[in-house]
C-alpha cells in the first residue's frame, strides 16, 4: 500500500531525449493548427500588428481624453485611405501595362523563335510560338472567374482584418491586466509562499513585514519586466515597418528612375514590383529583379541594354537590401541571417506569401518573448537566433 502511494506521489521525469521529442511533437502539431486555422490565424495576427502600429497615435489619443470609438473611427479611416491609394496605384499601374501587352507579345514571340533556332530546338512549340495563340488557348472566362473570386476574396479578408482590428483595440487592455495578474500576481503569491516555507524550516519565526517588502519588490519587477517586453514587442514592429517600408519605397523610386532614364516602358510598374515583392525577404528581392530584366530583354532585344539594366538593378537591390536594411533592421531586431531565411521558408509553408510577409517580425516577437525567460534553455535558444555574440 505504502509502495502504490510512492509511486502515485512520484514526480514523473524524462530524460533530455524525451524531452526533445515531447518539444518537437509539440511544435509540428501547433503548425499543424496554424495552417488548417489559417483563415482565422491570418487575419487575426495582421490585426494584431496594425495595432502595434497605431499604438502610439492611439496613447496619444488617450491622453488627449479621445473617447475610444472616435479612436476606432480614426484608425478605420486611416486604414482605408492606405487601402484606397495602394490600390489605385496598383491597378491603374496594371492596366496600362494591358494596354501594350499585344504589341509585346509580339516581340515575345519573335525572340523565343529566334532563340530557338539558335539553339537548335526542333519542338514546334518554340519554333512556332505564338503569343497569342498561347493567350487563345488559355480559357480567359476560368481565368476571370478566378480573378473575380481572388478580389472578392481579397476584399473579405481586409473585412475580416478591420472586424478583429475593432475588437483588439477595445480589448486590449483587458487582455493586457489578464496577463498581468497572471504572469505577476500570481507568481509573487506563489513566491511569498515558498519564502515563508523556506524561513518556517530555518527559524521560529517569521518577519512578516520583511516578507511583504520581497513580495512586493518581486512584483514590481515582475510588472516591470512585463511593461519593458510589451514595449520592445511594439518598439520592434513599429521600427520594422517603417524602416522595411521606406528602405523599399526607396528602392522602389529609384527602380523607377534609372529605367525611365534608360527607356524600358512602363517603368512605374517595375518600381511597384521592387516596392511589393521586397516586402518577402530574401526570395522576393530575386523575383524583384528577375521580372524588369526580363521585359527589358523583350522590349529592346539588345543584350547590352539587359547587362546595364540587371547591372543597375543588382546594384540598387544590394545597397537596399543587402547593406542599409541590414545596418538598420539588422541591428535592431538583431536575428540571425539564417534564421530569418528558415522562417521565411517555415511561415511560407504555414502561411503561404502572407507568411512570408509577416515571417521577420513574427520572429522577433518570439525572440524577445524568449529572451525574458530565466530558463537555461531559453538563453540557449535565444543566442541561436541572434546576429551578435554576448
Amino acid at each position: 500500500m505504502k509502495l502504490n502511494k510512492f509511486m502515485m506521489t512520484e514526480k514523473t521525469s524524462f530524460d533530455g531525449v524525451t524531452k526533445f521529442f515531447i518539444v518537437a511533437i509539440g511544435l509540428v502539431v501547433i503548425g499543424i493548427v496554424l495552417k488548417e486555422l489559417s483563415h482565422i490565424c491570418i487575419p487575426l495576427l495582421i490585426a494584431v500588428f496594425l495595432f502595434f502600429v497605431f499604438s502610439p497615435f492611439n496613447n496619444w489619443l488617450i491622453k488627449k481624453k479621445i473617447p475610444m470609438f472616435l479612436i476606432i473611427i480614426l484608425d478605420l479611416s486611416i486604414t482605408f485611405a492606405v487601402l484606397y491609394g495602394i490600390g489605385r496605384i496598383v491597378v491603374d499601374s496594371f492596366l496600362q501595362f494591358a494596354d501594350g501587352l499585344p504589341i509585346y507579345g509580339d516581340k515575345l514571340s519573335n525572340l523565343i523563335r529566334t532563340a530557338a533556332v539558335s539553339l537548335g530546338i526542333t519542338d514546334s512549340f518554340f519554333t512556332q510560338f505564338s503569343f497569342d495563340n498561347l493567350i487563345r488557348s488559355l480559357n480567359l472566362q476560368d481565368i476571370l472567374g478566378e480573378l473575380f473570386s481572388s478580389t472578392f476574396s481579397l476584399l473579405g479578408s481586409v473585412l475580416f482584418v478591420l472586424f478583429f482590428f475593432v475588437f483588439v483595440l477595445s480589448g486590449n487592455k483587458t487582455i493586457y491586466n489578464a496577463i498581468e495578474r497572471r504572469y505577476v500576481f500570481k507568481k509573487a503569491y506563489s513566491g511569498l509562499e515558498d519564502i515563508k516555507k523556506d524561513v518556517k524550516q530555518n527559524a521560529e519565526t517569521v518577519d512578516e513585514s520583511k516578507t511583504a517588502d520581497d513580495s512586493d519588490r518581486g512584483k514590481k519587477l515582475r510588472v516591470q519586466q512585463l511593461e519593458d517586453t510589451f514595449s520592445k514587442i511594439t518598439n520592434q514592429i513599429q521600427r520594422y515597418i517603417i524602416t522595411k517600408v521606406g528602405v523599399n519605397l526607396s528602392a522602389g523610386v529609384l527602380t523607377t528612375i534609372v529605367l525611365s532614364l534608360i527607356g524600358v516602358d512602363f517603368p512605374v510598374v517595375w518600381g511597384l514590383f521592387v516596392f511589393l515583392f521586397n516586402f518577402i525577404p530574401t526570395i522576393g528581392s530575386a523575383a524583384a529583379l528577375v521580372f524588369p530584366v526580363l521585359f527589358t530583354l523583350v522590349q529592346f532585344d539588345s543584350f547590352g541594354v539587359v547587362l546595364l539594366v540587371t547591372l543597375l538593378l543588382a546594384g540598387i537591390q544590394t545597397l537596399a537590401f543587402n547593406v542599409a536594411e541590414p545596418m538598420i533592421i539588422g541591428k535592431r531586431l538583431n536575428l540571425n541571417p539564417l534564421l530569418i531565411l528558415l522562417s521565411v521558408l517555415l511561415w511560407g509553408y504555414i502561411w503561404g506569401i502572407v507568411g512570408m510577409l509577416l515571417s521577420v517580425p513574427l520572429t522577433a516577437i518570439i525572440k524577445i518573448i524568449i529572451s525574458n525567460s530565466d530558463s537555461p534553455n531559453m538563453e540557449f535558444f535565444e543566442q541561436l537566433m541572434s546576429q551578435e555574440e554576448k
